[in-house]
């Protein structure tokens, strides 16, 4: 499996998370087909849902913990142009954990289907609200992530 864009092409079997979208009008530039800047919006809905898949409850967390994630990663890499009313998932899954970090792998297929649209990478870093400072990743989204793909995530260090 590939662990990040640019290290191979991420095929829909390397997923089990899919968002479903459907693309709207607004979504649209002058050319008809989908503004880049909205890839990553789908990026990060994708990821906020397979985070709560995974059985993270993300503002549960936040309240009772003062750590939040920030994105200080986006990373959108275009295959195929997207139109009007296209059926699309949106998939995503976890490579890698760091000790404050958890790097993700979004990719774009139509409904369905294997072709790839577009891929990226999503990186979060875990911080102390109140200092905006790196925190370690905690064990038990370590664990839970590892769970949820099928794979060792380690601990954090």
């Amino acid at each position: 499996m590939p662990d990040g864009a640019g290290a191979g092409l991420p095929t829909r079997a390397d997923f089990r998370f899919f968002r479903p979208h459907q693309v709207r009008y607004v979504e649209l530039d002058t050319q008809g087909i989908v503004f880049n800047a909205h890839y990553l919006t789908w990026y990060d809905e994708a990821v906020s849902d397979y985070i709560r898949a995974a059985g993270w409850s993300y503002q549960a967390e936040v309240k009772a913990s003062g750590a939040d994630f920030h994105v200080v990663r986006g990373l959108v890499e275009y295959k195929v142009a997207i139109g009007r009313a296209a059926r699309i998932e949106i998939a995503a899954r976890t490579t890698r954990i760091g000790r404050s970090s958890i790097t993700f792998l979004p990719a774009v297929f139509p409904q369905g289907e294997d072709t790839l649209l577009a891929t990226g990478e999503i990186v979060w870093v875990l911080t102390d609200q109140a200092s905006r400072r790196p925190i370690p990743i905690p064990d038990r989204l370590r664990a839970m992530l590892g769970a949820y793909e099928g794979r060792d995530f380690g601990t954090s260090r």
